[in-house]
């Protein structure tokens, strides 16, 4: 017979062993998952986030930094002429208003001519809007300036005798009824507002506004009230 201590079943054995295998095993892969974190937190975050400040610094230093240049005298010149030269100089926003005050708009640039130019000559940043006075060729720029926009109505009629119909309309905003008529007598439609002139207005200039409806009489600017 066997000794007592010899009689120890085999089942128990297996059990504890494979029970052993498998708790080692399970720790070796937690070891490794957690290893795995620290080294792609390690060489991933850090690197990453120097990198995006570098680049977010570049950015706002090159959005920040404004561009100069010399923005010639283009008095005199075409209007066409003077917006090449200019763009040429490396000016981009540009615009142009009827020096006379008839709101006219420029719409073929070669048959205009510049009055004058704001800003004047010199040097300005590239992002400087650049606005040309200008008459058509055949007209004699004006001694001053007209065309800066008509200010708005506030409450009180404007004085609009000799301003252009176009002008008048701006001034007083879209919501005023205003009725236009031909004060030669020739009972002729007024289409082309920035060719006539106001002669008479009512209500008078310095009257409360307060809605009412406005009536003019105009005659084309070539013409006589």
């Amino acid at each position: 017979m066997l000794p007592q201590h010899l009689h120890r079943p085999w089942g128990d054995t297996m059990i504890k062993r494979t029970t052993t295998a498998v708790l080692v095993t399970a720790a070796l892969l937690a070891l490794t998952a957690c290893e795995g974190t620290d080294t792609s937190s390690g060489t991933n975050s850090k690197p990453s986030q120097g990198t995006n400040d570098k680049a977010d610094t570049s950015t706002s230093a090159a959005t920040t930094k404004t561009e100069t240049a010399s923005l010639p005298d283009m008095t005199g010149k075409g209007l066409q002429s003077a917006q090449d030269q200019a763009q040429d100089a490396g000016f981009y926003s540009l615009t142009s208003h009827d020096a006379l005050g008839r709101g006219r708009m420029q719409a073929f640039d070669r048959n205009w001519k510049v009055c004058s130019q704001s800003p004047k000559a010199g040097e300005h940043p590239t992002t400087t809007k650049v606005d040309f006075a200008t008459v058509k060729l055949e007209e004699d720029c004006p001694a001053k300036d007209e065309g800066a926009a008509p200010e708005a109505a506030s409450g009180t009629m404007p004085d609009f005798k000799g301003k252009a119909v176009k002008v008048a309309r701006q001034g007083l905003g879209a919501s005023t009824s205003i009725t236009v008529n031909d004060a030669s007598g020739q009972d002729r439609m007024v289409l082309m507002e920035s060719n006539w002139k106001v002669c008479s207005q009512e209500p008078a200039a310095g009257a409360k506004l307060d809605g009412l409806p406005v009536t003019l009489t105009a005659v084309k600017f070539e013409e006589s009230c």
